[in-house]
């Protein structure tokens, strides 16, 4: 008899943050305490934008979508964890590991696009200032979200009716602390080549443009920026692009980190990390790049913080 399909039963088995379980209570304060970090802090942002009429610009527009995205990147996988921790079961149903492999693809998919906007905002500001609000306007702001969240979502969900499509059969253990795409894949027990090549086209494509769109505005950004004459011009300018660059350099730093471990390490829990890293890190970091480095973000969280304790 041949492997039944046990799809409308099954569950997988994530893997376990730690395996002694004396350090479980204290890797679930410290993930607890991350994903506290990471609301707060983007709430902070979210708030200081929303609440200073000096903000109210393309920039923190961006800034605001991208604190929203990270907030939901980060509940979409910490709080299943910290579940799993406390109660020391590693399952997750079959429906619950492809809605969340969905809105990591999702959120993922939007954060990589927003960094590639971003990056034309500084490239449009810095190579075009006097007509910086006539191309950046808020109509096309809210079109550039509405396209990027748009190929998030239809990307995220032809992938996911893919996954769909496969049989499992035996081994159900994922070697991350959360449903991925690629490894949910790996465990299919039928024919996979569709999903792959819709891995490799996705990621070219969709992956692919804003890296590129992101090289091209800051090659631009710095053939501009060479050309002025005062030093103090360049360093107003090149301030201007230093937090998205942080950001920037974080999120795909810690992706390339990761790909590079899935290439050379036969680690599976080293790999499982990292891809914590990339996927839990940036999303925390975010807005402490974006307050320490910006003087108006500083004194909108001041602002915001004095009125909040008057309350």
């Amino acid at each position: 008899m041949g492997p039944r399909n046990k799809t409308g039963i099954l569950e997988f088995l994530l893997m376990e943050v730690t395996e002694d379980p004396e350090l479980q209570p204290l890797h679930f304060i410290l993930f607890l305490f991350i994903y506290l970090v990471t609301i707060l802090g983007n709430l902070l942002i979210i708030m200081a934008v929303i609440s200073d009429s000096h903000l109210h610009t393309p920039m923190y527009f961006f800034l605001y979508n991208l604190s929203f995205t990270d907030i939901c990147l980060s509940t979409t996988m910490i709080p299943k964890m910290l579940v799993n921790i406390q109660t020391q079961n590693q399952s997750i149903t079959y429906t619950g590991c492809l809605t969340q492999l969905c809105f990591i693809l999702v959120f993922v998919g939007l954060e990589n696009s927003l960094l590639a906007v971003m990056a034309h905002d500084r490239y449009v500001a810095i190579c075009h200032p006097l007509r910086y609000m006539a191309i950046m306007n808020f109509p096309l702001c809210g079109q550039l979200i509405l396209f990027s969240l748009f190929i998030s979502i239809v990307v995220a969900l032809l992938h996911s009716l893919m996954v769909l499509q496969l049989t499992f059969c035996t081994d159900l253990e994922i070697p991350l602390f959360f449903c991925e795409v690629v490894q949910v894949i790996k465990l299919a027990c039928s024919d996979t080549l569709i999903n792959n090549i819709l891995i490799y086209l996705a990621t070219s494509i969709f992956g692919g443009i804003p890296v590129c769109g992101i090289i091209f505005s800051y090659i631009q950004i710095v053939s501009s920026v060479l050309r002025m004459p005062s030093a103090s011009g360049k360093y107003k300018a090149f301030s201007t692009c230093g937090s998205h660059l942080s950001v920037m350099s974080l999120f795909y730093g810690t992706g390339f980190g990761v790909y590079i471990s899935f290439a050379l390490t036969n680690s599976s829990r080293n790999t499982a990390v990292l891809s914590m890293m990339y996927t839990v890190v940036p999303q925390m970091m975010n807005p402490f790049i974006y307050s320490l480095r910006n003087r108006d973000m500083k004194g909108a969280l001041r602002k915001l913080i004095v009125r909040t304790s008057f309350l």
